[in-house]
């Protein structure tokens, strides 16, 4: 019996921003939920859209339309939990979805260098769907263009 090589394959999760499909590494997400309540509040983050209640825990929500489209996403259905790593620190937060989300294996191939929030790119079925970068996406919506802050000042 020879050994499973399906799992050398790195696993991504593709889904929809507004209009654009984009991936994550499987790795770093961690569930996706239907549509629970939104909670919004007064603040200034142009980020932070609310917060959803997941399992005993308050999970801000994110909205990558801005870095990603140059406009906040359209209403979702779903979020997309992921989880983040700032400094030696790991916490969820939620991504509104449009459509469907597809787990999908490939091997992503290196960015064209157009956006600095994509690490890569994977060619499924001849569309190329972009890899995210998920700090580097988180940033660049909290400054709602394509240039890059550092994750530790996207939510202060």
């Amino acid at each position: 019996m020879s050994p499973d090589n399906s799992s050398l394959v790195p696993s991504f999760v593709v889904f929809q921003v507004g209009t654009r499909r984009v991936a994550l590494s499987r790795d770093c997400v961690a569930e996706l939920i239907a549509s629970p309540i939104l909670f919004s509040f007064p603040h200034t983050s142009p980020l932070i859209t609310g917060v959803v209640l997941r399992r005993g825990r308050i999970v801000p929500v994110l909205d990558l339309g801005p870095g990603l489209l140059g406009a906040p996403s359209p209403a979702a259905r779903f979020f997309l939990v992921v989880e983040r790593h700032i400094s030696n620190i790991s916490e969820r937060c939620a991504i509104p979805v449009q459509g469907e989300c597809e787990l999908v294996a490939g091997i992503m191939l290196p960015a064209p260098g157009e956006d600095e929030f994509v690490a890569g790119y994977l060619d499924l079925n001849e569309e190329q769907i972009d890899v995210l970068d998920l700090e580097k996406a988180i940033a660049a919506g909290a400054r709602g263009e394509e240039e890059p802050i550092p994750a530790a000042e996207a939510l202060s």
